[in-house]
């Protein structure tokens, strides 16, 4: 970064990291429909450590609203199908063998509108995220006007900073909202 100017490719490159959390959280979410996605964050006690699901076994999408691990090592199903249990998933698994299948539920109306308010808790988490980098590029623009920048370069750069911050917020809505429709899908 030059004396006289805004590294706003950094600052855009962060907010697109506070897009890309978004996504991964709503991914999480679930919607009544199966997704690999979905059991990502489960650990597993497996072999002293704990291990990612996706790590001790192969987790696969036969259906809409089945998943199916196939665990690689017999000793450690009933960790993992403890694990799944405990995870906060509301699904309850079936063993058969080595692999371990989890019906998806119908999700019921209460059920789908906690889902859109969390939904909603992500997206402003996102967005308090790319309120931080805009705040960060104004006081980088701050110290550079202190350091001899012009009042028109400042005003432009602010400017910049201001239109990114916009169009961020605008995807960020936009993909609530498609999630939320989503989710609310019977």
């Amino acid at each position: 970064m030059s004396d006289e100017e805004l590294d706003i490719d950094d600052l855009q490159r962060r907010m697109e990291g506070a897009m890309t959390a978004l996504r991964h959280e709503f991914q999480s979410l679930r919607t009544g429909r199966a997704s690999a996605s979905m059991v990502e964050p489960i650990m597993v006690d497996a072999y002293g450590a704990m291990t990612p699901i996706n790590q001790v076994g192969t987790v696969n999408v036969p259906e809409a609203r089945m998943l199916t691990i196939n665990i690689w090592d017999k000793a450690i199903v009933s960790k993992a199908e403890k694990a799944i249990r405990e995870s906060g998933l509301g699904i309850n698994p079936v063993i058969d063998g080595t692999i371990i299948r989890l019906p998806i539920p119908e999700l019921n109306e209460e059920r789908r509108r906690e889902l859109t308010k969390v939904a909603a808790q992500y997206a402003e988490s996102a967005r308090v995220a790319i309120r931080n980098v805009r705040r960060d590029g104004m006081d980088q623009l701050k110290k550079l006007k202190a350091g001899g920048m012009g009042e028109d370069d400042h005003k432009i750069w602010a400017d910049e900073v201001q239109e990114l911050t916009d169009a961020q917020i605008k995807r960020i809505d936009a993909a609530l909202e498609a999630k939320q429709e989503e989710i609310m899908q019977v």
